[in-house]
């Protein structure tokens, strides 16, 4: 039995379904029946199913806790070429937030609540405790993989595991439509407070507003969702405590109206992170 089958079957046995990836770090294509979904793709494929091909069809899909499966005679071959053990995070329960440089992971020490750590060639894997739809891309060196995506097994991170927070949620949804309830006259909304603050210096706090303002300063397209998410991150970071003030919510403001932002779009983004946090 190969290393690679040995940690794909203790992973099935705590509930993590595994798949085998080949050079490249990608998974083995599908066979000839199933080539270009013409059998019509696995269950919860986006094209209709099932499929009960046998052997490592679909990508993703094809991940597995049945140890049946992963020692059959169909997937023997796979294992033998297989160079890294995948797996599939919403099939956990999981989700991973790939971090592939170090700024994508300074920025998720500043902005993400802990949750357990992977290390990877280039940056750490966040895992969070729930499932949602993956989305590359969210913004500068940050992917999204759990629900329909795989990714690579590099051992179990360190640190607890954490339950999926609105924050992260957020960076894969569109800006909702805009809560109309501000009066025009209104340029910055009171902000949330009433909580315990937990932040030990207020550098923590302008570090964090910085790097908000510089996000949206860099967004080269989809400056409304930008400006929402970063409203989002910044209220789920520090919503909660009263740190925030007027001074710190203009200054979002004015990067955000420096891309070209209505002051009233501005206040509609606020008012849209207040209500999703429910703060």
């Amino acid at each position: 039995m190969s290393e690679h089958l040995r940690t794909a079957l203790a992973l099935a046995a705590a509930g993590v379904p595994p798949l085998p990836l080949r050079a490249g770090k990608v998974p083995f294509g599908n066979c000839r029946t199933c080539a270009k979904n013409a059998c019509g793709g696995r269950p919860n494929m986006k094209t209709p199913g099932p499929c009960h091909c046998p052997r490592v069809c679909h990508a993703w899909a094809a991940a597995t806790t049945d140890p049946n499966v992963l020692n059959s005679p169909q997937w023997a071959t796979a294992w033998r070429q297989a160079v890294e053990v995948g797996y599939h995070p919403g099939g956990a329960a999981l989700t991973v937030v790939d971090l592939d440089n170090a700024a994508a992971v300074a920025w998720a020490r500043d902005t993400l609540p802990a949750t357990r750590t992977v290390p990877t060639t280039r940056g750490e894997h966040w895992l969070y405790q729930g499932a949602m739809r993956s989305v590359n891309a969210v913004r500068p060196g940050v992917d999204i993989k759990s629900s329909m995506a795989y990714a690579r097994w590099l051992g179990p991170g360190t640190g607890a595991l954490t339950a999926l927070p609105a924050v992260v949620r957020a960076l894969a949804v569109k800006e909702p439509t805009a809560i109309r309830t501000t009066p025009q006259g209104i340029t910055v909304p009171a902000r949330a407070g009433g909580g315990e603050c937990r932040h030990r210096t207020p550098a923590y706090l302008d570090r964090g507003i910085a790097m908000a303002e510089q996000r949206i300063t860099a967004a080269s397209s989809g400056v409304h969702a930008t400006v929402y998410r970063t409203f989002l991150a910044v209220l789920s970071t520090h919503g909660r405590c009263g740190c925030l003030t007027d001074a710190h919510t203009a200054r979002l403001f004015a990067a955000a109206q420096a891309k070209g932002e209505s002051p009233r779009h501005c206040t509609d983004a606020w008012t849209n992170a207040l209500t999703t946090l429910g703060l």
